[in-house]
């Protein structure tokens, strides 16, 4: 057995998102949000579910805490519903939604838990989708007003922040692929809705420095790595775009002002151009403190004309795959977290998601998932890797603490460390719980 040890500074954690999770969805003054709408119109989601309850943890915020406290973690990462808090999109905060964040912040403050809020995860206000959503970009104007409202007041108490997660899929994967809301299939959406993605992350850094001076803040891009099947010119040209799709595409702008001219060129191919002005670079480039970083998956590729928007062909690399499907590549993580660092130097980074669906179900109030166990060995090892090869990690937050509302995928598909009963709402903990409970008390693990 060999012993792999993180050092005594390095944060553990855990996440969730608000729609996955809180239920409740027209109690208390919340308004609808866009996943509201996606979920409730049939064929978009597995079985016709939605989040209207989830994991009830609107009403039972205080077990999950509980939870959390038990696992011994130093972080809490969860988003805010901005239609909970600001059911019209801008104007009067509603009260109720206020004080249920407010009181989830305090009792994990009282565990000694460090909360780390997204602002946002995805569930845009439906009344701000009606008049364009994210492809109007009076939409990063009213997120930056949002923000600015939650940095009042929360930032007194949190601080550590996130602006916007995956941006990616709230762009290209709801609005070109069409698979989350508001579910559009046009590229030049997707590109616009990118750009003002990034602009409100730009805006909502700015009003940062000023209301919460003493915090820190980033967002969390999701990546993942392609491997060139051969050396072949071909091959590696064809990964390296793609791979641009989630790294340069929303990390140059931020970090060098600029977007990679490969890929606006490709899109311009593709009748999509971008439309950004020299103001919104400069806002979409102001400093941040860390970079979220979110990877599950990823293979080998290799080039095949006229296949996709990038002339490649994705192969996995064996037959070893998660139960939603995706290929288990932990060399990836290593990989895609050193070419970060190469690219764009010593930025901190906190693993913000990463974990893996399985869907093992409670047998004898026990739930044996050691194929988690396995996955998240294999990628903390990778992650060590990467930091005894420079590069600047600071905390790892597994996804998710719960199992939960898992987008178009319904309820079917399990990622949680802790089992919940979607029809009593019963929180049972799993083998990989009680392992990373392990883990996070020892800061270390054996393979």
């Amino acid at each position: 057995m060999t012993t792999i040890q993180f050092p005594e500074a390095f944060k553990w954690g855990a996440a969730t998102a608000s729609y996955q999770v809180e239920g409740a969805a027209a109690e208390d003054g919340r308004s609808a949000s866009i996943w509201d709408v996606f979920a409730h119109t049939p064929g978009n989601v597995k079985n016709g579910e939605t989040g209207d309850e989830a994991c009830d943890s609107y009403h039972l915020y205080e077990e999950d805490v509980a939870l959390l406290d038990e696992l011994d973690v130093d972080l809490y990462r969860f988003s805010i519903s901005w239609s909970r808090v600001l059911p019209d999109g801008t104007g009067e905060l509603n009260p109720a939604g206020v004080a249920y964040y407010r009181n989830l912040i305090q009792a994990l403050l009282d565990r000694g838990i460090e909360p780390m809020i997204t602002l946002y995860h995805w569930d845009l206000p439906q009344v701000l989708q009606e008049d364009g959503g994210w492809e109007n970009r009076k939409t990063a104007e009213a997120f930056q007003y949002y923000a600015e409202a939650m940095y009042k007041e929360f930032g007194g108490q949190v601080k550590k922040w996130l602006t916007i997660n995956e941006p990616w899929c709230a762009s290209f994967l709801s609005n070109y692929l069409g698979v989350h809301a508001p579910g559009k299939k046009d590229l030049q959406v997707a590109v616009d809705v990118a750009h003002h993605l990034l602009v409100a992350h730009g805006l909502a850094v700015q009003s940062f420095r000023k209301l919460v001076p003493d915090g820190e803040i980033g967002y969390a891009p999701n990546v993942t790595w392609t491997e060139p099947f051969s050396d072949r010119k071909e091959d590696v040209e064809a990964c390296r775009t793609s791979l641009m799709w989630h790294k340069e595409w929303f990390m140059d702008p931020v970090f060098i002002g600029t977007y990679p001219d490969r890929l606006v060129q490709l899109f311009e191919k593709h009748n999509a151009v971008l439309h950004a002005t020299e103001e919104d670079m400069k806002i979409i480039a102001q400093p941040i403190d860390f970079m979220g970083i979110n990877y599950y998956t990823g293979g080998l590729g290799r080039y095949s004309e006229g296949n996709w928007l990038f002339d490649l062909e994705e192969i996995p690399l064996d037959e070893r795959r998660t139960d939603i499907g995706w290929p288990i590549y932990a060399d990836g993580f290593y990989k895609i977290l050193r070419s970060i660092t190469e690219t764009y130097g010593e930025v901190p980074i906190y693993i913000t998601e990463n974990g893996a669906c399985y869907n093992h179900e409670v047998e004898n109030g026990e739930v044996h998932d050691k194929e988690r166990i396995d996955y998240l060995k294999q990628h903390l090892t990778a992650l060590k890797r990467a930091m005894d090869s420079g590069v600047p990690i600071r905390g790892y937050l597994v996804w998710s603490l719960l199992d939960n509302f898992e987008w178009a995928e319904g309820y079917d598909k399990r990622f949680g460390i802790v089992h919940v009963n979607f029809d009593t709402f019963e929180r049972t903990k799993k083998d990989s719980y009680l392992w990373y409970q392990e883990v996070v008390k020892a800061k270390a693990f054996e393979v």
